[in-house]
């Protein structure tokens, strides 16, 4: 008689981004054995390649900061302010479970030896709405990789440097104002510091994973790489386990706490990106993000939910012609000295404006006049003062002016022309913005109005940080997309990420967070780290239901998160 099971855990945790790896840590500390499973060869997953921020209102670095007042109520009212109600999965109780596992996550991980650090220049994406504030981010310093051993060779690497999301706003004008010019120097020397003292230090979204890795395999947790779920097991409507391709070997994983899905979305299943968001999609994740664990969960019962919508953002064109872009934009949209317009040379949006509604106008305003591809204009102050992540490694811009993707002229009439644009359109379009330069007042769609677009700004620049007239030639114009670091619809889950069924009930032993799930942030993108930072926290929810008594999420204390 053949035996039922190849392998024996408690809980079985799919995928190794924030998600997974926050889920098979709280599993473990709570005594429930686990395996972690990981489609591709190399584990990270979207959190990896990110900027690894996340978005914590009200968490314990802000406690000790006496100066950096916020609270669950006054988060949970700028979240209902942003995010509204457009599902379950952004329903009252989510919100309110999110925000309440902040303090315990965070402190959970700090004990495990997570070295935390607060963004505290950073501002909520919508500041000036009730309950917004500065400062509600957190990261991870950069972490020395070479505590992986082994497993160093097969992370995900973004940036290989010790790299904070808190560096960026600066390091972007590193040469154009003093205190970008004091934090580039900060950054050399912490680089060379690291590698002086034979360390390989990394930050963001690799100093994130990195740091959870290091625990998860600390606490004597197998993960299994190249080994994708293929199906889960249900007996008497339980999840109990699942089928998984460990190398040739088709094995079957009795799980009985439960499975976790954190295996990502599906940024690069095309066929769903045309059916559900009507692009073929541009996105910055990486492979293996095909949809597997969200048509998994819903053959076993799972409801989706916002399956149209992604983490939007302009993007520009990989030089290797590949569907993965390099050029999330970032600061190039908001620094003065640049504008977007859409193929007829119009105007269409705030530049400065968070980058999942830039990614929902420029969608939005193709329905009507082309704007996918849309382009982004510099002067040549832009161009001397600024990094542009897609423009500044070697060959880059000779290579993207080959694609026809990158078009340089020494006058705006010219420039139009290259772009296929109305001269007369264009040169309308230019003489406004100007005047809105001069006076400090864009007056069409206020770019430069709130202390998020000035973030990105230049503080040097009068009347207004983010507005600088476009004038001086020669002029660059890159052409942009609607990309996206990721999508944000999947299966829908409760307070305790447990996978919940079209009528509400729950599938018992199934949960999931992260990009595998429809986002508890709606639409919407409240400040940085929206991404990670519920996938970590629900990733973290689920686990701690799996190994706990069911209790209402404001019992929770101390004792039931640690040791």
């Amino acid at each position: 008689m053949k035996k039922q099971w190849d392998y024996e855990t408690d809980y079985l945790v799919v995928g190794t981004g924030a998600a997974g790896l926050s889920a098979a840590i709280t599993a473990k500390r709570n005594g429930l054995d686990t395996i972690v499973v990981e489609s591709t060869d190399k584990w990270g997953g979207t959190t990896a390649i990110s900027g690894g921020g996340l978005w914590m209102p009200n968490n314990p670095l802000m406690k000790e900061d006496g100066r950096a007042h916020d609270s669950i109520e006054e988060a949970l009212d700028y979240m209902n302010q942003t995010i509204g109600q457009v599902g379950p999965w952004t329903s009252e109780a989510r919100k309110r479970a999110f925000l309440i596992g902040i303090d315990h996550y965070v402190r959970a991980l700090a004990e495990e030896g997570v070295h935390w650090a607060r963004s505290k220049d950073y501002p909520d994406y919508y500041p000036d709405l009730p309950g917004g504030r500065t400062g509600r981010a957190l990261e991870v310093k950069p972490y020395n990789t070479r505590r992986l051993g082994k497993w160093r060779k097969t992370q995900r690497i973004s940036i290989p440097a010790p790299l904070m999301t808190n560096d960026v706003w600066l390091l972007s004008r590193a040469w154009s104002t003093p205190g970008g010019f004091i934090r580039g120097a900060q950054f050399v020397f912490r680089t060379i510091f690291g590698l002086a003292t034979g360390q390989l230090k990394m930050g963001m979204g690799v100093a994130l994973t990195g740091s959870l890795m290091e625990i998860v395999l600390r606490q004597g947790t197998p993960v299994w790489l190249k080994s994708p779920l293929k199906d889960l097991i249900i007996e008497d409507g339980r999840v109990v386990g699942g089928i998984i391709q460990k190398g040739r070997k088709t094995v079957r994983v009795h799980a009985s706490h439960g499975v976790m899905l954190g295996a990502g979305g599906f940024a690069h299943n095309k066929e769903w990106r045309l059916k559900y968001h009507g692009v073929p999609g541009w996105s910055s994740a990486p492979e293996g993000q095909l949809g597997q664990g969200i048509e998994i969960g819903e053959k076993a019962g799972g409801e989706l939910g916002m399956m149209d919508d992604a983490w939007w953002g302009g993007t520009t064109a990989n030089t290797n012609g590949s569907p993965y872009m390099h050029g999330f934009l970032l600061n190039e949209r908001s620094d003065p000295w640049s504008i977007v317009v859409d193929q007829r040379g119009n105007r269409f949006l705030n530049e400065s404006e968070s980058y999942i509604d830039f990614g929902h106008h420029i969608l939005e305003r193709d329905k009507t006049v082309p704007a996918i591809h849309s382009w982004i204009i510099y002067d040549h102050r832009h161009t001397t003062h600024f990094l542009n992540s897609s423009l500044m490694i070697p060959g880059a811009k000779k290579k993207l002016s080959s694609m026809g993707e990158v078009v340089e002229a020494d006058t705006l009439e010219e420039l139009a022309e290259k772009m296929k644009v109305d001269k007369k359109t264009l040169d309308a379009t230019v003489t406004r913005f100007n005047g809105f330069a001069r006076d400090g007042v864009d007056k069409d769609f206020q770019r430069g109005r709130t202390t998020y677009d000035n973030y990105y700004g230049n503080p040097l620049v009068k009347p207004n940080p983010n507005l600088g007239t476009i004038e001086k030639g020669p002029f660059v114009a890159q052409k942009i997309y609607p990309g996206d670091l990721g999508t944000k619809g999947g299966l829908v889950t409760d307070e305790w990420a447990r996978v919940l069924r079209k009528d509400g009930s729950v599938i018992t032993g199934l949960y999931a967070a992260g990009n595998n799930t429809a986002s508890v942030m709606g639409h919407t993108y409240p400040g940085p780290g929206s991404t990670i930072a519920p996938a970590g926290v629900f990733g973290f929810l689920g686990a701690l239901h799996a190994s706990q008594p069911p209790r209402p999420l404001d019992t929770i204390d101390k004792t039931a998160v640690t040791k």
